[in-house]
């Protein structure tokens, strides 16, 4: 075997040998999930529900007749919620960079729920205050969407809460069954 040959073979060996063995190592170190995030969010999950409690009422509105005083003490509530929801994000987003991806994914689509609904409660407020530029129709259209908003907001916040949950059992049970980590 001549000299080039011999260097070629050790070559195409060194190269085999190390794909395969960099193939056997993880490609990045799985990223733990962070506790007080993970509380952080079960806190906002329990805000959210309470939020949406308020919205589906004052939705109810538009199926009846209340005063103008209940329209602007479940509107008063609703905004007190957002605003608590808001710090909650606030939260957050300040340890986010200690979060896990899925942690930063939760983090990441609140927000504009809660755009959303501080836009639509805006408005809605505007109307009670007597300076409505928007027609009744639109008003009851703003108790619609911040219903709709705050129920979905509180549905996306509890299944990234019970994603959490289950992903931790899952964890723990391949850890006890000693399965390589993130597999």
């Amino acid at each position: 075997m001549t000299k080039h040959n011999l260097t070629m073979v050790i070559g195409a060996s060194a190269l085999l040998l190390g794909g395969f063995f960099g193939a056997s190592l993880p490609a990045r170190a799985e990223v733990q999930d962070s506790e007080q995030v993970s509380k952080l969010l079960s806190e906002a999950k329990t805000m959210a529900f309470q939020l949406k409690e308020d919205a589906a009422n004052m939705e109810t509105f538009t199926r009846s007749d209340p005063s103008w005083r209940s329209h602007a003490e479940a509107i008063t509530t609703i905004k007190e919620h957002i605003n608590a929801l808001s710090r909650q994000a606030a939260k957050l987003k300040e340890a986010r960079a200690t979060a896990s991806p899925w942690q930063k994914a939760a983090i990441d689509r609140i927000e504009p729920f809660l755009d959303e609904l501080g836009g639509y409660t805006s408005a809605a407020i505007e109307h009670i205050n007597g300076q409505p530029r928007h027609t009744a129709a639109e008003y009851n259209d703003y108790l619609e969407a911040n219903a709709d908003y705050a129920s979905d907001l509180a549905m996306t916040i509890a299944d990234f809460v019970d994603y959490g949950k289950l992903k931790q059992r899952l964890d723990r049970l391949g850890a006890r069954l000693e399965l390589p980590a993130g597999k």
